[in-house]
């Protein structure tokens, strides 16, 4: 019996956009709702939201009986959490500041076991091999892992070319909020610069033959990005979807009485 399929790398790979959300309110509850919205790919972000491996796990169990795909971003692209999260039952990851190919390859190593890889032999007390019930999991697990990594400032923009050709990243996802803040306009996504900077960025992945993601906000930038043949784009993030409906709420009812 191989490793559970991947149906989310499928899709990238035969180029079926997959539209997505963020969560960042680190509740199994909230991801269930979620799940159950119609979203081809949840990211149970793990840089930015007040997660652990803990929390994290249960997001993933609460996911798995929906028809949304988990993808967990960690903190940092390191090779023990990576082992962690792989061991846990994560397929897919999204990997933050990635700025060479040096370091891209280093990641692809910490998806692999060896000898193409370091990733640590521990199949038998992980949730990824159903605790030992996939007896083929260490020989096809690498095949059902994909691994995107995020290019978001200067320094990654200029290593892309090269990052590109690294043997084992199936996608790169455009960060535009760091960028905005490198290129100089911080907290502004939209500026004509930034923009600018993520669509030629995003057309340079599509035609390397990578999968190109991003997350905005901007319906207008979400369709530039999917026309130009990006495949996995976020359009919503839980914690603005929650925090606005809340205000919106408030307001509405002191209106009620207001005098």
């Amino acid at each position: 019996m191989p490793a559970p399929k991947n149906p989310f790398k499928s899709a990238l790979a035969e180029g079926v956009p997959q539209m997505g959300c963020w969560l960042g309110l680190a509740d199994p509850y909230c991801a269930e709702i979620s799940a159950s919205a119609g979203f081809d790919w949840l990211l149970i972000d793990g840089e930015h939201a007040p997660n652990d491996l803990r929390s994290i796990i249960s997001q993933l169990q609460v996911i798995a009986a929906s028809g949304s795909h988990p993808v967990v971003r960690p903190v940092i692209g390191e090779t023990w959490i990576i082992k962690q999260l792989l061991d846990a039952g994560a397929q897919s990851l999204l990997v933050p500041m990635v700025e060479s190919a040096d370091q891209a390859r280093d990641l692809v190593k910490a998806v692999n076991y060896p000898p193409e890889g370091v990733r640590g032999v521990g199949s038998a007390l992980a949730r990824a091999s159903n605790f030992a019930a996939i007896p083929d999991y260490l020989k096809t697990a690498r095949d059902e892992i994909c691994l995107l990594i995020q290019v978001e400032n200067r320094k990654g923009l200029n290593a892309l070319d090269e990052i590109l050709t690294v043997e084992g990243i199936d996608g790169v996802f455009i960060g535009p909020s760091d960028l905005a803040a490198d290129l100089g306009h911080i907290g502004n996504p939209g500026h004509p610069d930034v923009e600018a900077t993520v669509l030629g960025a995003m057309e340079k992945v599509v035609k390397a033959g990578k999968a190109g993601g991003i997350l905005t906000l901007n319906r207008e930038m979400q369709t530039k990005c999917l026309e130009i043949g990006a495949t996995f784009v976020a359009t919503a993030i839980d914690v603005t979807l929650f925090a606005g409906a809340m205000r919106s709420q408030a307001k509405d009812a002191k209106r009620m009485v207001e005098k």
